[in-house]
């Protein structure tokens, strides 16, 4: 909503009083000066913001809240990125599920184990599509709650609280069972990605990803803001029917 009228026009009603017609603010683009939004770091080699989130989640949660906030569980490009992540004071002071000393994140990888014989042995993946110029951990420190039935194990990235220890990089990489609780490490691009996987530029509308193909809203600092949602009357004489999930108001009639 404009704070100024961007047109008037005055027309003379019955009785001859002025009856006034605005014309309503069309939005446009917009470029902003943040590069990421509060609480997130910003890495210029990658153009990617990153948070930690201390609420203890198992890996498949962490990953929804990834999503949930445009990003994904953070894989690295190269090694200079990583030592970004290492390097960085994350508030983890006082929390359930932060070691003060040393903290682990869930990241984006996944430990396949393809031999149980004499000594766990496997490799490294992308837990999700990406790039494939993705530089793949070392081999792991295996976790305490691992089960024998398990054939995927998923990563967990320790680095220290401690400055000297921080800024010289030292690190761990755990593969640690996918149900425990743990913080974890989201990155994203600095640009909105609507519900069809489009890059969205700062100010203009999209759908957002999630379970409402009918929300549109305004692409702000790579999130989206000022949203709204459409509403759509069922289809006609279809007693049951599925939605679209990533079309506002198309149905798919399920009646014989």
């Amino acid at each position: 909503h404009g704070k100024e009228n961007v047109d008037s026009r005055h027309n003379r009603g019955r009785g001859g009083e002025t009856t006034r017609f605005h014309t309503v603010n069309v939005a446009q683009p917009v470029r902003f000066s943040r590069k990421c939004p509060t609480g997130w770091h910003h890495y210029e080699g990658t153009a990617s913001c990153y948070r930690v989130y201390l609420n203890g989640e198992n890996y498949w949660d962490a990953v929804q809240t990834c999503q949930r906030v445009n990003g994904s569980l953070a894989t690295f490009t190269a090694d200079q990125e990583l030592r970004f992540i290492l390097a960085q004071e994350w508030d983890l002071e006082e929390k359930t599920f932060a070691r003060k000393d040393q903290p682990r994140f869930w990241v984006g990888y996944q430990y396949v184990i393809t031999n149980r014989n004499h000594s766990l042995e496997g490799h490294w993946e992308v837990a999700y599509k990406g790039s494939s110029e993705v530089f793949l951990p070392p081999d792991p420190i295996f976790g305490t709650a691992m089960s024998e039935k398990e054939n995927v194990l998923c990563a967990q990235l320790q680095c220290f609280h401690f400055p000297t220890l921080r800024h010289h990089g030292f690190h761990s990489w755990y593969a640690e069972n996918c149900y425990e609780k743990s913080s974890f490490l989201c990155k994203r691009s600095q640009t909105c990605v609507d519900i069809k996987d489009n890059i969205v530029d700062e100010g203009y509308y999209f759908t957002p990803k999630g379970n409402d193909p009918c929300l549109s809203c305004t692409c702000h600092n790579g999130e989206p803001e000022m949203c709204v949602a459409a509403l759509c009357e069922r289809p006609q004489g279809c007693q049951q029917y599925r939605k679209d999930p990533k079309e506002c108001c198309k149905f798919t009639c399920l009646d014989p």
